[in-house]
Parts: C-alpha cells; sequence; structure tokens
C-alpha cells in the first residue's frame, strides 16, 4: 500500500497554484497579526491557517484519487463530484461526512419520494445533484442568487447525468413560492440567514403546505431557532438537528495523519452554531 505522509506546504496541487495560496494565506496572517497581541487577531489567524491547511489535505485527497471524483461514503457515494464548493469545505463532500447529523433525514427525504425538491441556497449543487441521483423519479429545483453557484451547479448536474430534471435560477420570491409548493414538495433552504425573512408563514402561506429542512444561522441570529420554531409549530411537526462529525468516513490513507489533520478534513468551517430545523406537515 503506498504509504501517505502528511501534506508539506505547496504539496499536492500545482507549484505555482500551491504557491500562490501559500503567499496569500501568509499576507493574511501578517495582516492579522500586525500590531499588539489580541484575541481576535489570533483567531482569524487560526482560521485563515486551517483553511490553508484544508485545502493542502483536499489535494492530496485528489492525488490519492486520481481520475476519480466519487464522493466516498453518506447518502450520495458514488456522485461525481470535482468541482469546488461554492460555500465551505469541499473535502468533506468529498468524504461524504459534510452535515453527518443530517443524513438519516436525507435518506426519510429520498425513501418518501417527494413530487419534487426546492432547494433555495442550492450553492455548487451537493444536495441538488445527490437527490437527483437518488430520486429518479423526482423534479429538483435549485435556487441560488450566485451566477457562479448556479454554473457550478449545472455543470454537476450534468456530469451526474441529471440536468433534466435539475432545473436552476435565481432568487426566490412569495411568486415563486406560490407556483411551485404543493403538498408533496420539500423545500432545503440555506441561504445564510435569509431564512429569518423568508421562511414566515404569515407573509408567505404556502410554506405551510410542504416539508422544510432549513439551516437556522443561529450564530449570526440569537434566539432565530426558536422563532422559526414558533412560527411552524401550528402546522408542522419541528425536530431540531444539531452538529455532529462523522470520522468513519476518512479513508484508510488518513490513518497516516495527524490527529489535527483528520480533524480538520471533517472541517465545515462553521463560525458558531447553525442547528438544522426538519418541519414536517401535521397529518
Amino acid at each position: 500500500m503506498t504509504q501517505f505522509k502528511t501534506p508539506r506546504a505547496d504539496q499536492g496541487t500545482p507549484p505555482d497554484a500551491a504557491s500562490e495560496l501559500t503567499r496569500a494565506i501568509t499576507a493574511r496572517l501578517r495582516a492579522h497579526l500586525d500590531g499588539p497581541p489580541r484575541q481576535a487577531a489570533l483567531e482569524a489567524a487560526l482560521r485563515d491557517l486551517a483553511k490553508w491547511r484544508v485545502a493542502l489535505l483536499d489535494a492530496t485527497h485528489r492525488r490519492h484519487m486520481g481520475a476519480d471524483t466519487r464522493v466516498l461514503s453518506g447518502p450520495f457515494v458514488g456522485m461525481a463530484y470535482a468541482t469546488a464548493a461554492t460555500e465551505g469545505a469541499g473535502l468533506s463532500r468529498r468524504l461524504g461526512a459534510y452535515e453527518a447529523s443530517l443524513h438519516p433525514i436525507i435518506e426519510r427525504i429520498i425513501a418518501r419520494g417527494y413530487a419534487r425538491v426546492i432547494d433555495i441556497g442550492c450553492a455548487e449543487g451537493y444536495y441538488a445533484v445527490g437527490l437527483a441521483r437518488r430520486m429518479p423519479k423526482t423534479e429538483v429545483l435549485a435556487r441560488d442568487s450566485n451566477p457562479e453557484a448556479q454554473h457550478r451547479c449545472a455543470e454537476l448536474a450534468r456530469v451526474n447525468g441529471v440536468a433534466a430534471r435539475v432545473k436552476l435560477g435565481g432568487a426566490v420570491d412569495a411568486a415563486f413560492l406560490d407556483a411551485q409548493i404543493t403538498r408533496d414538495t420539500v423545500l432545503i433552504c440555506d441561504i445564510e440567514g435569509g431564512e429569518e425573512a423568508l421562511l414566515d408563514p404569515a407573509r408567505h402561506p404556502a410554506l405551510r403546505s410542504c416539508d422544510i429542512l432549513v439551516e437556522v444561522h443561529e450564530c449570526w441570529h440569537r434566539g432565530l431557532t426558536e422563532a422559526i420554531r414558533a412560527r411552524f409549530a401550528p402546522t408542522h411537526k419541528v425536530q431540531q438537528i444539531n452538529r455532529s462529525l462523522a470520522p468513519e468516513a476518512l479513508p484508510a490513507w488518513m490513518e497516516h495523519l495527524s490527529d489535527l489533520d483528520r480533524a480538520l478534513a471533517l472541517w465545515e468551517w462553521r463560525m458558531g452554531p447553525t442547528p438544522w430545523l426538519w418541519m414536517t406537515q401535521h397529518g
């Protein structure tokens, strides 16, 4: 078996690209640490160093896999995923460890066989394309306000052979919700705090008629989790799902890495609590 050592700086990616990354992170570290000692500066520097390290681990993983870009485990095992994530870390997605606490809910969604999935904040399409692969009779409406995210999602759908059922679009409004939501719809929402305004059934009554899986950015809006729970309690059963990791998803070659590198391989870049709410219609 090939022995993989902990990746060094500038190892695992083309020299020019890697050195550019190293130079950029070094400049950011100097900017963070210029001035008197401050805890906030150290925290910012640590986060940038961690992102740099994950980039090297990701490059090493890609080199180990060669031409094989498939997700290694989890509900989307086997999905071709050669793209870069538009939000958060790509390596945990490639390993199949991404948002591990959601895996049982994703399997329930797949088993339920909804006629339509609406993925708001689809990013590069990890969920939109993953669900389209697992739910061959389901239409997936993938929405993101970022044109680059739309482009990557379209390409991911094409590579995985589901482009005909993954319909791309931009921002979502009340007219879209009214037109597209049915009782056989599941809505997945990850919009970086925008859920506070969007997921309000008083303003958007159609939301009362579908099941909803939403990431709540409690780290930015304290009390938002309970506020959304209260909004939907009259019409939905609400289950809160907190963060967890899946070390069992680490591939065998990572056994040779340090504990810190193994932890970073599972890191999803979150800055604080982002619980999910799984809200299913009563009856």
